[in-house]
């Protein structure tokens, strides 16, 4: 699981990064199973994955810190839909929280 987050954070912040420099290609999706099934993320070690995260997900905070609000409004198209680069962050972070509750509630994680 936690290689598909890592995965979803390099393309969410991808997104916003695109989108945020006034970019207005369209975006594709990406198909996270795929990406994953060609990962080989089931024999790196846990605390190498979560290292690898906090650096992805550094990298992203940096970017989105030095958007001002003019340029967290914009928006572009992601996956065939409209969203602004403030809804990209919200996304990364709800992302993540929603794997942590489903991990929380179903495998009694801590």
């Amino acid at each position: 699981m936690l290689g598909h987050i890592i995965d979803a954070e390099r393309v969410f912040g991808y997104r916003a990064f695109r989108i945020g420099r006034g970019d207005e290609t369209p975006l594709a999706g990406f198909d996270e199973n795929t990406y994953v099934a060609r990962s080989a993320y089931d024999g790196i070690p846990l605390k190498e994955l979560a290292e690898e995260f906090a650096l992805v997900r550094g990298g992203n905070l940096a970017t989105l810190r030095r958007l001002d609000g003019r340029h967290a409004a914009l928006t572009g198209t992601a996956n065939g839909a409209k969203v602004s680069v403030r809804a990209l962050a919200y996304i990364m972070a709800g992302h993540v929280r929603h794997h942590v509750k489903g991990l929380r509630e179903n495998y009694g994680v801590a």
